[in-house]
């Protein structure tokens, strides 16, 4: 497992659809030692602090194995940061990881929340508007990290991990259940069971599960 890429920007306004939108989707590689807080990476930023950053959501992570995937769907070469990720990784599938699992990168600690939701501001940065739609639909969403300790971070350093969270669900079974098997009672149960999820999905869940029980 590998750091490949650190990416960062500050919110730019746009032009969408006829109004200025702010957005910080529009990441770029940077070099050297890159200090990681408790909220963000330094000179890193989000303009809508509702769905994006915070504590739960400090660092945003994708995968280098999806890029050909995208490449090829895109018709067009992409470089690090090219879905607002933070961290460009590989050794780190949906699949395989878990919420809650701790890994050490460069002098931080930092431990997997939940998965990472694209939204329309991915599908303008690549005018296509359905890419978020595909990303959810692939599976291919990339999760975040929240930080356990501060520290600095560089590009190319090894990603250790420190500790697996016993609860064993993965980034793509709390996908699942929030976009496909909404009505899996037993394994909702399971993902809440899980301290280290989000708080936001957290709320989200149990406003399901109650639904579900009281439906």
């Amino acid at each position: 497992m590998q750091l490949l890429s650190i990416n960062v920007s500050k919110p730019l306004p746009v032009n969408y659809q006829g109004r200025t939108l702010n957005t910080g989707i529009f990441k770029l590689p940077v070099a050297g030692k890159v200090w990681l807080s408790e909220l963000n990476l330094a000179d890193d930023g989000q303009a809508d602090l509702i769905h994006h950053g915070g504590a739960d959501k400090a660092v945003c992570v994708y995968s280098v194995e999806h890029y050909p995937f995208w490449e090829e769907k895109l018709q067009r070469k992409l470089v690090y940061g090219a879905f607002g990720e933070n961290f460009t990784v590989s050794g780190l599938a949906e699949a395989e990881i878990h919420v809650g699992d701790v890994y050490a990168v460069g002098e931080a600690v930092v431990q997997v929340s939940q998965p990472r939701q694209p939204c329309f501001k991915l599908g303008y940065k690549h005018q296509a508007p359905a890419l978020p739609e595909q990303i959810q639909s692939t599976g291919y969403t990339g999760f975040y990290f929240r930080v356990l300790k501060p520290g600095y971070a560089t590009a190319g350093e090894i990603i250790r991990l420190v500790e697996r969270h016993p609860g064993g669900v993965t980034i793509a079974d709390a996908h699942r259940l929030r976009n496909t098997d909404v009505r899996d009672i037993k394994a909702i149960r399971e993902l809440l069971s899980v301290d280290a999820l989000s708080d936001s999905w957290r709320k989200s869940f149990e406003r399901k599960l109650n639904a579900e029980l009281n439906s």
